[in-house]
């Protein structure tokens, strides 16, 4: 009853509720760029770490609170260091979606818009690969999942058009302007084309594989994205995911991956099966590197 009294004195000011909006704003945005991303985990970590000193501090284990409270010390430097390209990216996403570059109505569209409309069209995918695999013609293709990979869509070409086998085929035309790069795709729509995506270093990967497979490899291992990835000199389909690499996989086969990660059944503990997978290859890329 007293804290109910206490707060009926409270004064809240309109300039309070604003204060409130923008920190909600930031937080979801920050969210939006760490999800899906080797970040988040690092970010748990970090918020364990400071719970657990939390604690023992509470209960005076000397030791912990003195080892505990060294790395507390740091933390804002270490959070800027260990999320320098996070920050970056936060950056860039403000400045790009602020409202002197495109308005107040874009403004809060740009930071309210959840989602890109729409499903995955598995037939388009599937028909174009089977397609690119009998010409023998390379491509690159990222789908999306929880993570927007919006600073990867920003080193390409922006498109937002509808997914087509005819469009993806004038993408990956060897003559096409676009063909170099990666496709990003999300839902029912293709957000860019000739998009630069990280190289992975790990040693494992076998000599024989070249940029396209290893430049998959390197964006499944940072997000939780997949990539698909067809053979300029065999036309072997490749998949990736949490930085491993399924090779020579047939159409049929693509499409069983493909409906069973994007439309899973109710019950289905892949979810938890894959976040294991992709914290463990983090750690192994980081290790190699």
């Amino acid at each position: 009853m007293t804290g109910l009294f206490i707060l009926g004195f409270l004064q809240i000011r309109l300039l309070d509720i604003l204060d409130v909006v923008l920190v909600a704003i930031l937080i979801y945005q920050l969210y939006l760029l760490l999800r899906g991303t080797g970040a988040m985990n690092i970010f748990l970590g970090i918020l364990s770490i400071y719970l657990i000193w939390w604690l023992v501090r509470i209960f005076e284990m000397e030791l912990l609170t003195a080892i505990l409270g060294q790395f507390i010390s740091v933390g804002v430097l270490a959070l800027i260091i260990v999320f320098q390209p996070e920050i970056r990216r936060f950056l860039l996403v403000l400045g790009k979606r602020s409202i002197l570059h495109s308005g107040s109505r874009n403004f809060f569209k740009g930071f309210w818009q959840m989602e890109t409309e729409g499903e995955l069209n598995i037939p388009a995918i599937v028909n174009t690969m089977e397609s690119f695999s009998e010409q023998k013609t390379g491509a690159l293709i990222v789908i999306t999942q929880k993570n927007e990979l919006e600073s990867f869509i920003e080193t390409g070409q922006r498109m937002d058009a509808q997914i087509s086998e005819q469009l993806l085929g004038s993408i990956f035309f060897k003559n096409s302007p676009l063909h170099d790069g990666a496709v990003i795709i999300s839902k029912s729509q293709i957000l860019a084309a000739r998009c630069v995506l990280p190289v992975s270093e790990l040693r494992r990967i076998p000599s024989a594989l070249g940029l396209r497979h290893r430049a998959a490899i390197g964006i499944t291992e940072q997000t939780d994205a997949v990539a698909l990835v067809v053979s300029e000199q065999n036309g072997k389909i490749s998949w990736c995911k949490s930085g491993q690499i399924k090779r020579n996989i047939k159409p049929l086969q693509l499409k069983e991956l493909l409906a069973k990660e994007f439309f899973p059944k109710p019950g289905d503990t892949r979810d938890a099966k894959d976040k294991f997978s992709f914290f463990t290859n983090l750690i192994r890329h980081k290790k190699s590197g």
